[in-house]
């Protein structure tokens, strides 16, 4: 008999989750302790391993809610005949989301009690659940006039009901949340690469408003080490796009990572950077050689939104300084040259635009609206956090919040930027420890 997969509980309150990435394909083999998928809740995500040996059949589609302890795949053993999945002894710890319980079909979907196949049509390239294409149909909606807001960009009905309604889809801004300049974008995260040397290499993330020309000052102290920089979505050079969600922001930036196909990687992150920093490490630990946070969001509710919220709807030079000598615990290095040279790189309409959207997102009300301090404490990787105790965007307290085993280095005068404010320092803290 094949070994049964179910959802695992993550946490106390965990009724379902929601498979985001399988890391095995359907009718391959895996070995017992292989990373074999990753879950999201509305309060965790993390790397799932495979409970035995086998070749994975009958996968439970990414994207779907599926309660607790149902299955999500079956693992048989080589030569083992494969055909309908066999009847699962698990049932679900809440017995009133029986009618949420989805039943395996032939292929690798599951699908509602009440939800047949779709046949292929004339929008198959797109991807999208059934359910989506169902509805899509139903409405006579194109599938590739959309954008979708699961895995991948990939259509669930939700957007299709969003559509039809005339609501603003999910994964973009409403009419509220940004101007009506703002286009979303498909494509991509950009990537961009420095120094060819040998070794691990370190992959940054910058902080939000920002790009990766952020870590310009404080590269080259980290030795010749191949450098990999990250732009956020609606970031320099990255498509222009909002998130429906921190979680599914942090899918995103996984999605990038993976794509890097590096085994090993030094991990650095500033401000919300941070936290994505550390939300993909709480999620592919192996991969992970060391963590560093600088300023790290996350970690507390509080937040500056005034500053945010100046930043974003700054459209020449005269506003944006003010609120960029906020930044820094010396103001005078915010130079008349330094703001200029920042608002050229936000002078696209566009771009502020979908800035505006995300912290219409991530901070609303002036509210950090995510807490990955349990993730600060599952960390097993080299672990350390910088801050600057004069920082007026993010107190520099959350650092306590911190377990035993994350170095903290708290800095005297140092405001929300400590690697643009001292970059030789920080740098050689840093890069001797890589």
């Amino acid at each position: 008999m094949p070994t049964e997969v179910i959802m695992p509980k993550v946490d106390m309150d965990m009724a379902s989750g929601k498979i985001t990435t399988w890391h095995v394909g359907e009718g391959e083999a895996v070995e017992k302790g292989d990373p074999l998928f990753d879950i999201e809740t509305d309060k965790a995500a993390m790397e799932v391993e495979s409970p035995g040996s086998g070749i994975l059949h009958h996968r439970a589609a990414e994207g779907r809610d599926i309660p607790i302890g149902m299955p999500v795949a079956w693992l048989y053993d080589k030569g083992e005949s494969v055909s309908t999945p066999p009847e699962s002894g698990a049932h679900p710890e809440d017995p009133a989301r029986t009618d949420a319980i989805p039943e395996p079909v032939a292929g690798d979907v599951f699908l509602h009690k009440d939800e047949p196949p779709v046949a292929p049509g004339a929008d198959d390239k797109v991807r999208a659940t059934p359910r989506a294409r169902r509805l899509a149909r139903d409405h006579g909606i194109a599938l590739g006039d959309m954008t979708g807001s699961g895995p991948r960009g990939r259509i669930q009905a939700a957007n299709v009901e969003a559509f039809a309604d005339g609501r603003a889809p999910l994964g973009e801004p409403s009419v509220a949340a940004a101007p009506a300049s703002f286009h979303p974008q498909a494509g991509d995260l950009k990537v961009s690469r420095r120094g060819s040397g040998s070794g691990v290499p370190a992959v940054l993330i910058h902080g939000f408003a920002s790009d990766s020309h952020s870590w310009a000052a404080f590269e080259p102290h980290l030795g010749n080490r191949p450098l990999i920089r990250i732009d956020l979505p609606g970031h320099g050079k990255s498509p222009r796009r909002a998130p429906a969600s921190f979680t599914a922001l942090a899918s995103e930036l996984r999605q990038a990572f993976d794509q890097l196909g590096l085994e090993r990687a030094h991990l650095l992150g500033h401000s919300l950077g941070g936290a994505l920093a550390l939300a993909i490490a709480d999620t592919r630990p192996r991969k992970i050689a060391s963590l560093t946070l600088l300023s790290p969001a996350g970690l507390g509710p509080e937040i500056n939104g005034e500053a945010i919220a100046g930043i974003c709807r700054a459209n020449r030079a005269e506003s944006l300084g003010p609120w960029l000598k906020r930044l820094v615990g010396d103001p005078d290095l915010i130079t008349d040259r330094y703001i200029r040279t920042a608002m050229k790189g936000r002078a696209d309409p566009d771009l502020r635009a979908a800035q505006t959207a995300m912290s219409d997102v991530l901070f609303p009300d002036g509210t950090q609206a995510f807490d990955l301090t349990p993730a600060l404490g599952r960390l097993a990787m080299p672990s350390r956090i910088i801050w600057g105790k004069s920082d007026t965007i993010i107190p520099w307290r959350h650092a306590l919040r911190a377990k035993g085993q994350t170095a903290l280095h708290l800095y005297q005068g140092l405001g929300h930027t400590p690697q643009f404010e001292a970059p030789e320092e920080l740098g050689k803290l840093i890069g001797d420890s890589l």
